[in-house]
């Protein structure tokens, strides 16, 4: 956890809440294998000593994978600490991760990143004042020359996660909203199947900054 002020209580315990009630491997966004934030971080060439972020990273198992593949700067920001707490305990104290307890609408960077990684954090944000909040901080953050990873639900994705009213986009309206300041490199669709056979297809964007 950093120093800065604490999240809100409102929101941080609404996602602790979704992982004790259905543990870490039953919430909707569960993958045993990060399949395509790896091949567009690999597409995207970020060197293994970048500065790398995952908001909304919580359990998730790409700092794992990313660790193994000899990433030495990782920073993990979620505003549920009991998220952050599976995946300290999962990787130990020796790994090269910074373990960031925030809420990111509120969260100041204190330092830049080569890489900003987002999987389902931004189509939570429905109203523009949070939308700009999130764009601001993400500015704030970037290094110069960095590289921009996000994922939202498709057009055709689902309306409410985690009860839970979403935003969902096009990989055309993903890449207008991220387009000032950022050259789209990469898109993806894909259709990820929760732990429970539901699918949900997903827009990716992979963008440099310009």
């Amino acid at each position: 956890m950093t120093e800065n002020a604490s999240p809100s209580g409102t929101r941080e315990d609404h996602w602790d809440s979704a992982y004790k009630t259905r543990g870490v491997t039953e919430v909707s966004w569960f993958q045993t294998e990060p399949v395509v934030s790896l091949e567009l971080i690999g597409a995207l060439g970020v060197p293994r000593e970048a500065a790398v972020i995952d908001v909304g990273g919580g359990a998730s198992s790409l700092v794992d994978h990313l660790v193994e593949q000899g990433f030495t700067d990782l920073s993990v920001l979620d505003i549920s600490e009991t998220a952050l707490d599976v995946a300290r305990y999962r990787l130990g104290s020796s790994a090269p991760v910074s373990w960031l307890h925030e809420d990111l609408l509120s969260w100041k960077p204190l330092r830049r990143f080569h890489l900003w990684h987002d999987r389902a954090v931004f189509h939570f944000l429905v109203g523009n004042e949070d939308r700009d909040a999130y764009l601001d901080t993400l500015r704030t953050g970037m290094a110069p020359g960095g590289a921009l990873i996000v994922a939202t639900f498709a057009e055709d994705g689902p309306e409410y996660c985690s009860g839970l009213p979403v935003a969902r986009y096009s990989a055309v309206d993903l890449g207008s909203v991220f387009g000032e300041g950022f050259v789209v490199v990469k898109t993806r669709r894909e259709v990820h199947t929760a732990p429970r056979g539901t699918t949900q297809p997903f827009t990716w964007v992979a963008a440099r900054a310009a």
